[in-house]
């Protein structure tokens, strides 16, 4: 395990930074970098007061074409542009969107509301990218034709391509990227944060729990359904890991990122980790002369989003971008 208190100066962070991002890829395998033309096409489009929202769809690889929500909000100056990653609901982008599920996840729709241009994918296995006779988040055939690459690798070589839109897309400002998401999305938020520096801010909300203090380490490799990290089975059983959620964190440094937890969480009932974690990759953000860039906020409402929650992220987006 990589010991971030180590670290005395930049270029041994650089070094270690490298390091770490070899064992990630080694358990969750390569993340393809590839630059496919996207060929991003606009489905439809619906207009409403202050923004109109759009059915898009481009390429991820070279074969396989997804769909997303674009929110173009009103104006003519470039605007700062925030991805919206999902959690796991089988609707996919259309709860960010607001059209199904929990309005207060309705991420993409809210920071139209605001002036930011949003998007909001599915990710493998929900939405539009069900596979044929299986259900939401059923990995079974993924890994199938993936046999080397895990779903957590995918959704990260996806996200990134979602970056790319953005760029394509000529009212947003490239240099103000931000991402946010809940639950499984705040998993892909920070993965994206840390092996994407096109990420200017990032907020993770009940994301994630330390490794090495999980009381339910097999969520993370499940025998069946909803399989993240295959490989990570082997280091379950001896408790032994190769890297931590701090080391995640770490890697996104100095970009401005803010994890909100919940003190009152069912799914990850050890929040303190969460806490540790931040405590942790804080040194890295030290290190490189951004202290304030990472921050922490405990909750006790539960696996949700509340009106306070949101208005804690909102402000950090109106800071950093």
């Amino acid at each position: 395990m990589f010991d971030l208190g180590k670290l005395k100066t930049p270029v041994d962070w650089t070094t270690m930074r490298g390091q770490i991002e070899a064992a990630i890829v080694e358990e969750i395998g390569p993340v393809s970098r590839e630059r496919v033309d996207l060929q991003l096409k606009t489905v439809d489009e619906v207009e409403f007061r202050g923004y109109v929202r759009k059915r898009v769809n481009y390429f991820v690889d070279g074969w396989d074409r997804i769909s997303a929500w674009l929110f173009v909000p009103d104006g003519k100056d470039e605007a700062p542009g925030i991805l919206c990653c999902h959690q796991q609901v089988g609707q996919g982008k259309d709860e960010p969107a607001g059209l199904e599920g929990d309005p207060r996840m309705a991420f993409a729709q809210h920071y139209a509301e605001m002036g930011y241009v949003t998007l909001a994918p599915d990710c493998v296995t929900a939405g539009d990218r069900v596979s044929m006779k299986l259900k939401p988040f059923d990995t079974k055939s993924f890994y199938k034709d993936n046999p080397k690459v895990s779903v957590t690798a995918k959704m990260l070589a996806d996200h990134m391509r979602a970056i790319d839109v953005f760029a394509e897309v000529k009212r947003v400002d490239a240099a103000r990227i931000g991402v946010v998401g809940h639950g499984l999305g705040a998993f892909n938020a920070l993965l994206l944060s840390a092996f994407d520096d096109r990420v200017q801010a990032c907020i993770s909300s009940c994301g994630f729990t330390r490794f090495a203090t999980d009381k339910e380490p097999e969520r993370w490799a499940r025998e069946e359904g909803f399989v993240l990290i295959p490989k990570l089975k082997e280091h379950i059983a001896n408790g032994k890991y190769p890297f931590d959620w701090e080391h995640v964190l770490a890697m996104a440094a100095p970009s401005p990122t803010l994890v909100i937890t919940a003190l009152t969480d069912n799914e990850f009932a050890n929040p303190r980790s969460c806490q540790k974690a931040v405590t942790m990759a804080s040194k890295v953000y030290k290190l490189l002369g951004a202290p304030s860039a990472l921050d922490f906020y405990g909750h006790h409402d539960g696996l949700r989003i509340t009106p306070e929650t949101l208005e804690i992220a909102d402000e950090w987006f109106e800071r950093w971008l």
